[in-house]
């Protein structure tokens, strides 16, 4: 340890441009004492180690050398949550092992940014899959959520805790944004609305948006690549948003309404990726074609559903072929210089059956009585099942 630290001092010190007699000045010392400290001679007393990390604007860890190793055994905890892929997966299984593993990390590094940031989005998911989310309609048509309700959910009120406090202490900004996101919608769905609202007004407005920036960053075929992964990504939001208009008001379904609009999207999704190869956002068009085949159903297309359900599939075995742990770029004119990498991943379409119709409201009992009886619907389930 004496000959770390002291070894330590000297490489902050040289790195700050700083005299032994500017350090030694700094925590009450002699420049000898702190020669002695450099060359493994003697040690700094345990009551200046504070005084000596504030100086150089490091953690005790860090003078110790022990940064990296924490660093490494966090990314470790971390690494063991993200196995389980929660994000893609249906089942609570995971709950309770992802929230032991992450409790136990913070035991051992309490108050660590990225245990917390990663608890916090666990709990959040937890709170979902083991308490759902209570919507309804009221009287003018308009979705409400059961703040009633989810104020009894256990997982979300730890999580809003966390998030609080990280989005109020954090050093890492990425980590802030992160919190405030999970805060904003769990504070909407507990009745705390003013709250989530002035959680988003702390971040920048969408013209101000890092992805806007940085496509006038550059110049050339890097300007290129950055305007290609803003559309790309406007273009995943759009989406997105587009639905949850659609949900948000019950009389939307009373028409064609959310037929057009959701084909209307994936027309945009074609004006973009205009040959075809939609890289990973494969995804978003499975999703969206889900979604419309329940509507067409509903809304009495019943051939048109199907359609889309094959079309769904199409896009699942796209995917596959893409998870294969290489780098990959898309091959449209306005996006051919962003590239992406997906990990290996098999099964994408034999999970279709049990993913639809994706989004759930409004309510679609009745539809999917009705368009499981279909015996078209067993032959589409056996094809995405089928290796």
């Amino acid at each position: 340890m004496k000959i770390t630290i002291g070894e330590k001092i000297k490489e902050l010190r040289l790195q700050s441009g700083q005299k032994q007699d500017n350090l030694a000045a700094a925590v009450g010392v002699t420049a000898q004492a702190v020669s002695r400290w450099e060359s493994g001679g003697s040690y700094p007393d345990l009551e200046l180690i504070p005084s000596i990390a504030n100086y150089f604007g490091v953690s005790i860890d860090e003078l110790f050398g022990y940064q990296n190793d924490r660093d490494k055994k966090v990314e470790k905890i971390i690494q063991r949550v993200d196995a389980f892929h929660i994000k893609g997966r249906s089942d609570d299984e995971w709950v309770d092992e992802c929230l032991s593993i992450l409790r136990e990390g913070l035991a051992e590094f309490p108050r660590n940014e990225r245990l917390m940031i990663t608890l916090a989005d666990t709990l959040s998911e937890a709170g979902w899959r083991r308490y759902h989310e209570w919507l309804y309609y009221d009287a003018d048509g308009y979705i409400q959520h059961d703040y009633d309700t989810h104020k009894k959910n256990p997982y979300w009120d730890e999580s809003i805790k966390l998030c609080e406090t990280l989005a109020n202490m954090a050093h890492d900004h990425e980590i802030v944004t992160k919190a405030i996101s999970i805060l904003v919608l769990l504070y909407r769905n507990i009745g705390e609305n003013q709250k989530a609202a002035a959680y988003a007004d702390r971040m920048p407005e969408l013209r101000k948006s890092r992805e806007v920036l940085l496509a006038g960053a550059e110049d050339g075929k890097e300007e290129a690549r950055y305007i290609g992964e803003l559309l790309l990504e406007i273009a995943d939001v759009f989406s997105e948003q587009i639905i949850y208009a659609l949900m948000a008001n019950k009389k939307h379904y009373e028409s064609d309404l959310p037929i057009q609009k959701i084909k209307g999207v994936i027309a945009l999704w074609k004006l973009i990726c205009d040959d075809g190869n939609f890289g990973v956002y494969h995804g978003r068009l499975i999703e969206l074609y889900l979604y419309l085949s329940r509507i067409e159903w509903e809304r009495g297309y019943h051939d048109g559903a199907f359609c889309s359900l094959d079309k769904a599939f199409l896009h699942a075995r796209a995917l596959e072929i893409l998870c294969d742990g290489n780098e990959h770029f898309y091959t449209a004119p306005l996006i051919s210089f962003v590239k992406y990498k997906m990990e290996p991943c098999k099964g994408i379409a034999r999970t279709l059956p049990d993913d639809w119709p994706f989004w759930c409201n409004p309510d679609y009992e009745q539809v999917e009585k009705e368009i499981k009886a279909d015996p078209r619907w067993e032959r589409w389930a056996k094809q995405c099942r089928d290796d």
